[in-house]
């Protein structure tokens, strides 16, 4: 969810936003005279959000997972004993 805070109010809550932030979850829109400056959210999301850019910007990482999915879509993917045995595991 993403909630505004007026930067005169975050100067005041800085020390107190991560906190916030990790209890309620989402981001926070900065905002200066109504419009949003700056975006604030927990270094977790700020990793997850980079993780998925890369993937995204992988074309061949993104062929094979769309093919995993139309797969587990339509149950053509292996079971478990059938991959473990390919895998020699």
């Amino acid at each position: 969810m993403l909630s505004n805070l007026p930067i005169t109010e975050a100067r005041h809550e800085l020390t107190s936003l991560p906190e916030k932030l990790v209890k309620e979850g989402g981001t926070l829109a900065i905002t200066r005279r109504g419009k949003p400056v700056l975006a604030v959210m927990t270094w977790q999301h700020y990793e997850s959000i980079l993780e998925t850019l890369e993937i995204l910007g992988d074309s061949s990482l993104m062929v094979n997972l769309r093919q995993g999915i139309t797969e587990a879509q339509s149950a053509q993917g292996l079971d478990w004993e059938s991959a473990k045995r390919d895998l020699d595991l």
